[in-house]
């Protein structure tokens, strides 16, 4: 099937380059120029495990063009996957979805499915469809339909060529037919709905993951002053079937391009409809509180940090990903600066995207590796669970840090293990601190 993929984020370029794995010749569209050109010379522009393997294994089914007119023209199905940022009150932008629609309108030659992948809200797919149609003046026939995507950065990969469920809200038998035709082959429970349901389940979704985050981040920094171990809390909490394991791990909140975007989208619609969704407005102020949480407690051990050496492990979200949208760091880093502290950072993936993201980054030292961070460090946070940091030996923060104390904003280690180690200061979330100076 021929189909065009309108946007090369996380979502289009993945969804274009997934979708050329299961058969279909597939053109990705885009604006950024410079973005084209890497991507013809068969290269990723995103970090996205197994990405680039695929993009080359499937090169003969895929093209990449800045021409949307010769894109959209002949295509039997168009994704929609550019962005859909937030605005300052909370609501999404989506200048962009109809922009692209606009284009779609002036473009296409016969009777197509357009297919909204952007998480967008609930109604958008009604008026993009009003949008095109319109402007098509009864020349042809364009339907629109629902899919919204369910990956995460580190297994987006994973998470469309073995998806959990794919949705489609459709409003005719055309575009059903169609979009079957298209994910003909993968091996996935197929939920098909209106497309108001469809657009709901996404952001019903998501939330329900970002409560959930928020509320053991609730109970871990309570066992904090009660004496209990969030980790063991969480390993008896996941027995139950209801509960599960995922999304138990405390920390320092979520961030990404979804769990606070859509969080803070699904609350500004409840209450532009005179609703009020009082748990998401809750998770969405217990994750901006928990990301000052390594600062607040870096506040134990020194009574300000001016002058102080601080290494920071870890600058994305999350580890398997370059991406640096809502992270941590973003909001921690910028306080140590303005507090005084000379920083060292680190990340394997995550540094050119975090320089263009802070400002007075100049200010901060990046090293090539972790042991170079910690070198004469006085204290060192870790913002992102990555494998190297995990992997590192407790007796590395003695030996290489001037003042061994760690602020540990992910659980990498065992407690039982830190108390085995003379002189160092380890204070992580929802677990006892350990202090043997």
């Amino acid at each position: 099937m021929k189909i065009a993929v309108a946007g090369t984020g996380y979502v289009g370029l993945v969804t274009g380059i997934c979708l050329a794995e299961n058969g279909h010749e597939v053109t990705c569209v885009d604006v950024d120029e410079a973005k084209i050109r890497i991507m013809q010379q068969g290269k990723t522009p995103i970090f996205e495990p197994g990405l680039q393997e695929l993009m080359t294994k499937n090169m003969d089914r895929l093209s990449y063009t800045t021409d949307f007119k010769e894109a959209y023209r002949d295509a039997e199905v168009i994704f929609i996957g550019v962005g859909t940022p937030e605005k300052k009150d909370g609501s999404a932008n989506l200048s962009y979805v109809f922009a692209v629609a606009e284009q779609i309108a002036e473009s296409i030659t016969k009777e197509c499915v357009i297919v909204i992948k952007s998480t967008v809200p609930i109604g958008t797919n009604d008026k993009v469809e009003e949008l095109i149609n319109e402007r098509l003046n009864g020349r042809l026939k364009a339907h629109v339909a629902s899919n919204p995507e369910f990956l995460a950065q580190g297994t987006a990969v994973q998470d469309t060529l073995h998806a959990s469920r794919i949705v489609i809200g459709v409003e005719d038998e055309f575009s059903e037919k169609k979009l079957k035709e298209v994910y003909e082959g993968l091996d996935a429970p197929l939920v098909v709905t209106n497309r108001r349901s469809a657009e709901m389940i996404k952001y019903a979704s998501n939330d329900f993951l970002a409560l959930k985050i928020s509320y053991i981040n609730e109970i871990a920094n309570l066992c904090e002053v009660i004496g209990a171990d969030i980790q063991d809390v969480a390993k008896g909490m996941s027995y139950d079937s209801r509960i599960g394991s995922r999304f138990l791990n405390a920390g320092i909140g979520y961030g990404g391009s979804c769990f606070p975007k859509d969080t803070k989208a699904l609350s500004w619609l409840a209450t532009f409809n005179d609703h009020e969704i009082k748990t998401v407005k809750a998770a969405i102020e217990v994750n901006e509180n928990q990301k000052l949480l390594p600062v607040k407690k870096a506040a134990k051990y020194y009574k300000d940090l001016k002058g102080v050496t601080v290494a920071v492990l870890g600058l994305t979200f999350k580890p398997g990903t370059d991406d640096l949208r809502e992270a941590p760091s973003l909001v921690t880093v910028p306080i140590l600066l303005d507090d005084g502290a000379v920083v060292k950072a680190w990340d394997p993936v995550g540094v050119e995207n975090f320089k263009k993201r802070i400002e007075n980054g100049s200010e901060i030292e990046y090293c090539d590796t972790i042991e170079e961070t910690l070198k004469d460090a006085e204290i060192c946070f870790i913002f992102t669970e990555w494998p190297d940091v995990k992997a590192l030996d407790p007796l590395q923060f003695k030996k290489l840090m001037k003042t061994p104390i760690l602020i540990d904003g992910r659980n990498c280690y065992d407690v039982k293990k830190m108390k085995e180690v003379s002189g160092i200061v380890y204070d992580s979330i929802g677990r006892a601190a350990v202090d043997n100076r």
